[in-house]
């Protein structure tokens, strides 16, 4: 019985100390990447399709970052971090780059497709962050 419970303990110390290996090498890997968030303000009568967002925009423009992404992120904004406030966004697209020349090298000949294809899931103009990942 104690042998099970040692073993037990064993188990559970190292499967921790490799899921925090894990976490750390994760948090190394994603420092220093470029993140472009593209975020869809919230307006009364302003509309977006996530359906369209997530299974084709999205691709689409992933489709034209080739190696240089390393991944992307799709948000549902759901609400205001204040309570009885408006929802600040309806929706934040991000993808995580390694270079930004790289990135602004693809995106800059797709940009009239890219911006094209708005008219498919929304009727909001994106404000667009680009920044660099720290911690």
């Amino acid at each position: 019985m104690k042998l099970k419970l040692v073993v037990s303990l064993l188990l559970l110390i190292t499967g921790s100390a490799a899921f925090s290996q894990e976490k750390q090498t994760k948090a190394a890997v994603e420092k220093g990447l470029i993140k472009v968030s593209i975020m869809y303000p919230y307006a009364e009568g302003k509309t977006f399709n996530m359906e369209y967002y997530e299974t084709k925009h999205m691709p689409m423009v992933a489709g034209f970052l080739g190696a240089n992404l390393v991944k992307y992120t799709i948000e549902k904004g759901l609400a205001s971090g204040i309570p009885n406030q408006p929802l600040p966004f309806m929706a934040i697209g991000t993808f995580y780059v390694k270079s930004l020349s790289d990135y602004q090298a693809a995106i800059g000949p797709n940009r009239d497709a890219i911006r094209a294809d708005f008219a498919n899931y929304t009727n909001i103009s994106p404000v667009i962050l680009v920044s660099e990942v720290v911690k």
